[in-house]
């Protein structure tokens, strides 16, 4: 444990600089503008939201608003996975920090443990380095500023990335266990199932094929893996469903937020209506449009590259969400924050950059441009990343 957490030591320390570098033109903007950063940070949109459930606990049913299909209110905190606020509220317990406060401190730990995942994943398949780097350019994402604030992203890019190495490095029970919980976390946790699902089903498939007897444990391991995987999204899922007595009672909960499944006809209207009518529309959309494009170029290129299979399921998963479901334009940028395995590619051409310094100015431009446009999302812009 002590080799491993030495090893990450330069991932996790490059990634805690560039978000120190983020908070640090936060705090200042927002003193400049007498409006607490941390406050911010902690309390606006959703994060608000996971706040409440941690204080209040859950709606026992969808608002009176929601017997309108045409509700424009008619929001539930149902939506919400409770893995997330059940912490808040455990960190508050054990250390009388107001509620905001243990929603950044879970997050933000959450965020330093997802680069140490994302290093080992990286490392594992393509050395240190690039492991390094892939920790720090998904620090300096231009919605990065998310894993510093009191949303889900960094806890479950911490769990995913965990049980995609469990998942790698046959450690199938960890991996399921891992996945389980992701799955507490966020609804996109599906993709992460059908990765680590899809992964041990080629194991055991390999296995199989083997020639020499393999020992039992060889075999039961991937299989109970495989059946832990999806058990804390089912949970939910089941969960909410009995309690507004409809079996797919979470879907009409997301449904009432705009939010469906209907195979990218609303990413490409809303993608035309950027490139078509860019000056006209806000900036934030435009970033938005710019980081989908490259998500799916990167996604053809992790493709091609032979990443690992569970990595290309996982990434491919949460691309084809982000891309199909009709939920508003400025989130799915958000919605790809836990697809880290898109940034190997640019972390491995990043790592064959010569002179250093080179390497060093791209980064330390790249965190600077980072840490600007995420105070802009938090202080300027009228609607959640």
């Amino acid at each position: 444990m002590r080799a491993a957490a030495r090893d990450a030591a330069p991932a996790v320390l490059g990634f805690a600089v560039v978000r120190a570098v983020g908070v640090t033109v936060l705090l200042y903007w927002g003193h400049r503008r007498g409006d607490p950063a941390l406050g911010r940070l902690a309390t606006i949109w959703d994060a608000e939201r996971y706040g409440n459930i941690a204080v209040n606990g859950y709606d026992r049913g969808l608002p009176v608003l929601a017997a309108s299909p045409q509700a424009g209110n008619a929001y539930s905190n149902l939506a919400f996975f409770p893995l997330y606020p059940a912490l808040i509220r455990l960190v508050h317990a054990l250390t009388s920090l107001p509620v905001p406060h243990a929603a950044l401190l879970v997050s933000w730990l959450a965020s330093l443990a997802a680069a140490w995942g994302i290093f080992a994943v990286a490392a594992w398949r393509y050395g240190k380095h690039t492991g390094v780097l892939a920790a720090v350019l998904w620090g300096a994402l231009p919605h990065a500023v998310v894993e510093s604030m009191a949303y889900t992203e960094a806890l479950f890019t911490a769990l995913a990335a965990w049980s995609l190495y469990a998942a790698l490095t046959q450690r199938w029970i960890w991996a399921g266990l891992l996945c389980g919980l992701a799955g507490l976390t966020r609804p996109s946790a599906v993709a992460l199932v059908v990765a680590i699902d899809g992964a041990a089903a080629v194991a055991l498939i390999r296995i199989r094929r083997r020639p020499a007897r393999q020992p039992a444990k060889a075999r039961w391991r991937p299989c109970l893996g495989a059946l832990i995987a999806p058990l804390g999204w089912l949970g939910f899922i089941t969960w909410v469903g009995t309690r507004l007595g409809h079996w797919d009672g979470y879907f009409t909960v997301q449904k009432l937020w705009r939010s469906r499944f209907d195979w990218g006809v609303t990413t490409v209207r809303q993608l035309g209506r950027v490139f078509l009518h860019a000056p006209s529309v806000p900036f934030a959309w435009v970033v938005v449009a710019l980081v989908l494009c490259a998500a799916i170029a990167l996604g053809a290129v992790t493709v091609a590259h032979g990443q690992p299979l569970p990595l290309v399921v996982y990434s491919v998963g949460l691309l084809v969400i982000a891309v199909g479901d009709s939920a508003f334009f400025g989130v799915r940028a958000r919605f790809l924050l836990p697809a880290f395995p898109l940034l190997l590619p640019l972390a491995m051409g990043l790592a064959r950059v010569r002179p250093g310094s080179v390497r060093v100015l791209l980064l330390g431009s790249t965190t600077a441009l980072s840490a600007l446009y995420g105070a802009y999302l938090v202080f300027a812009v009228d609607h959640a990343p």
